[in-house]
């Protein structure tokens, strides 16, 4: 796999993950979208997503981090960081 096929993996893994829990298609959810504004997320369900990914990617990111994690493209970004993926 190249990097951008790795790259392209792990955000599908995280789009699964976070349509999932805000019970919506991965085909509505988009790398944009805003979580609370667009698909009706609270915080509960910011925790729920944290901790799915916690598990699916075994790297712990603080709750600290929720507020930046408003859409799928900061998740991916800040999981980026915490699992220090290149």
């Amino acid at each position: 796999m190249t990097i951008t096929e790795v790259e392209n993996a792990r955000l599908e893994t995280l789009r699964e993950i976070v349509a999932d829990i805000l019970e919506i298609d991965t085909a509505e959810l988009t790398d944009t979208g805003l979580f609370v504004e667009e698909y009706e997320a609270d915080s509960l369900r910011a925790i729920e997503i944290l901790s799915r990914i916690d598990k699916e990617f075994d790297v712990e990111v603080p709750q600290e981090e929720l507020p930046r994690m408003d859409n799928l493209q900061n998740v991916y970004n800040v999981v980026k960081e915490y699992a220090k993926w290149a």
